[in-house]
């Protein structure tokens, strides 16, 4: 496949409100990380605009993990936000630790979880599909094809990642790195080529992010 039939033919498709959509959500997600990489509080506020709107697209798309995880993105977005507020001596930037063997523990507990929810949530797909009605489908894994796997995977790395971050830990970075790494096949395969090269830039902007929050760890020690 060439770069017309990756990128450009899945989107003769759609509405144009639907690319102005993916696009818009696509520039507020980037600038919710340059944000990060900064440690400026304005990453929530340009997050949450990013992952309502990708609620929309990942419910029509029927990426349900994706969908979880964005709706789970805005709730922790308040969540960080308040803490942050709390902890920033300028109400803008704010200083970072590494992660402790306790929140590793919650960490790995948090990723099981989400594995066992979304892997629920895509063995009642066809449920959900077909309007809530049971005629004429059965529930069982077998519909789900590899993107929807690595969704679910994808999205217990990111609920850690972002639980992380909430919490101010460098850690949280190798969790944006390998998730967003593993997005940019997924989201190619479905069709959401502007969200693909997104989350190629992400996986990008993550590296620098973890280099740099862990200089400025270095730097106060």
């Amino acid at each position: 496949m060439d770069f017309y039939d990756l990128f450009i033919r899945p989107y003769e498709e759609y509405e144009a409100s639907q690319i102005a959509l993916e696009a818009i959500a696509a520039v507020f997600g980037l600038l919710s990380v340059f944000f990060s990489i900064k440690k400026n509080i304005l990453v929530y506020p340009t997050g949450i605009i990013s992952t309502v709107i990708y609620v929309y697209i990942l419910f029509i798309f029927g990426l349900f993990g994706d969908l979880m995880i964005n709706f789970y993105y805005t709730v922790m977005s308040i969540y960080g936000w308040v803490l942050w507020s709390k902890s920033s001596e300028d109400n803008i930037h704010i200083e970072v630790t590494n992660t402790t063997k306790k929140e590793w523990v919650y960490s790995l507990l948090l990723f099981i979880l989400s594995i066992v929810l979304v892997s629920i949530v895509y063995y009642y797909k066809p449920f959900i599909n077909n309007k809530f009605s049971m005629e004429g489908i059965s529930l069982d894994f077998s519909h789900l094809d590899w993107a929807n796997k690595l969704d679910i995977v994808t999205t217990a790395i990111f609920l850690v990642g972002m639980w992380l971050m909430a919490k101010r830990r460098i850690e949280n970075w190798i969790f944006w790195i390998l998730g967003d790494f593993i997005s940019v096949p997924m989201y190619l395969y479905k069709g959401l080529g502007i969200t693909s090269v997104q989350y190629l830039i992400f996986t990008v902007l993550a590296i620098l992010g973890y280099l740099s929050w862990r200089k400025t760890k270095r730097a106060l020690v």
